[in-house]
């Protein structure tokens, strides 16, 4: 088992400060920033893996830096094992959902991807997030644009 500073990778304050130094990182040191987020994600599937949203919100991270440093294909896969996630735990109308969904269109229209963008926006994300957030929300307006 590794160890930091005479921590274990398993102690809460190793697993914090790694989240801490990634977050502190980003987004203006994007290389160094990749680098920690991959060593969090890797310890948190390896001694957390029944704490999905935790896993689910280093990868969100992940996905976020690898956007930033224009590696689009790699953030919108990322993305979409993210949104499947979600919906299998929060279902298509959550507002977690819909804010990765929301990511997912975000990278698409990036990659220009415009007629798939066009498609999940109008048969899948703006329809679930006007039933469930309502027409004047934050997150579908940005669907709508």
């Amino acid at each position: 088992e590794g160890r930091y500073l005479g921590r274990p990778e398993t102690d809460e304050y190793h697993n914090m400060g790694l989240s801490v130094l990634g977050a502190s990182l980003f987004p203006s040191h994007l290389e160094e920033a990749l680098l920690v987020l991959e060593a969090g994600l890797a310890l948190k599937q390896r001694h957390w893996s029944h704490d999905e949203d935790s896993i689910l919100t280093a990868q969100t991270r992940l996905a976020s830096c690898l956007s930033d440093l224009g590696r689009l294909d790699e953030a919108l896969v990322l993305q979409r094992v993210i949104y499947a996630r979600w919906v299998t735990m929060l279902g298509l109308s959550h507002e977690r959902t819909i804010l990765v969904g929301t990511n997912i269109l975000i990278s698409l229209q990036r990659l220009k991807s415009f007629g798939e963008a066009i498609a999940f926006s109008r048969d899948q994300l703006l329809p679930t997030a006007r039933q469930s957030l309502g027409a004047d929300h934050d997150l579908t307006l940005c669907i709508c644009q």
